[in-house]
């Protein structure tokens, strides 16, 4: 399935907008924490650990902020300084999660946006790169 380069209508961001972000937020933490228990996502805890991050999208004004311990992801409250936040549109997500768009590609062509610390973006980014989406029922469908 070829994600098309839509932005989400004004309408939705504002609807978007309105509903609180603990829950979007919870989600995404559940996800990763699953992805790391069935030894999906490899990630080295110990490098990720203390740190706060910030997942923009960026059409929606969705903005979903998390940390990580040595074990797991937690829901962190939103705070002015984060150690890395990642921002895109919808679709620039998808495509990079669906690697119809390399991660090094969106951001030299300024549709993702990478702030904060680059050495844990890097690792991020490799850690994202390694993850075999097609292990992942509900991803199958999508890239298959």
């Amino acid at each position: 399935m070829q994600v098309p380069d839509k932005v989400v209508p004004v309408f939705l961001k504002k609807m978007v907008g309105l509903l609180p972000t603990k829950p979007p937020a919870w989600l995404l933490v559940n996800t990763l924490n699953q992805l790391l228990k069935k030894q999906i996502l490899l990630a080295d805890m110990s490098l990720l650990a203390g740190r706060k991050f910030r997942i923009v999208v960026a059409d929606l004004g969705l903005n979903l902020c998390f940390s990580a311990t040595e074990e797991r992801f937690v829901v962190a409250d939103a705070v002015a300084m984060v150690d890395l936040c990642l921002s895109a549109n919808t679709a620039d997500f998808l495509k990079m999660l669906l690697r119809q768009e390399d991660p090094d590609t969106l951001f030299f062509n300024r549709r993702l946006i990478i702030e904060g610390d680059t050495e844990l973006g890097l690792v991020v980014k490799n850690l994202l790169d390694s993850i075999d989406w097609s292990t992942i029922p509900v991803m199958k469908s999508l890239v298959g």
